[in-house]
């Protein structure tokens, strides 16, 4: 297997214990470049909230959307956007990402602006 194979292997593992859990799932995503993060209903069908660092509001306060000070706006956007749709609780899905890193200050961050899990 592959690094990609690995990686979402472990996300498979994660998003089915979050399924048991039957609550809302902040799931991240991370490239080179960018980071996205997304809250997903219960069900897994809709998108209740989404941030990343390649929104115009949120590209004007970086520069690089792919290091950790662009985690740390995404984070704390993907926090408001998620409260004005009446979400506190989430689950974290990291999509098999290690918890390090721009993973670990977005979530940070996140938990700082009113996210609880």
């Amino acid at each position: 297997m592959d690094k990609k194979q690995t990686r979402l292997r472990r996300a498979r593992k994660t998003r089915a214990r979050i399924a048991e859990l039957k609550m809302a799932r902040l799931c991240v995503h991370r490239t080179n470049g960018h980071i996205y993060a997304q809250v997903i209903d219960e069900t897994g069908s809709r998108v209740l909230a989404s941030a990343s660092s390649l929104e115009a509001g949120l590209r004007s306060q970086v520069t690089n959307g792919g290091n950790t000070a662009a985690a740390v706006v995404v984070g704390k956007a993907i926090a408001e956007k998620a409260k004005a749709a009446g979400v506190s609780q989430v689950a974290f899905d990291r999509s098999g990402f290690k918890y390090h890193g721009r993973i670990k200050a977005l979530a940070d961050a996140a938990r700082e602006h009113g996210l609880v899990f």
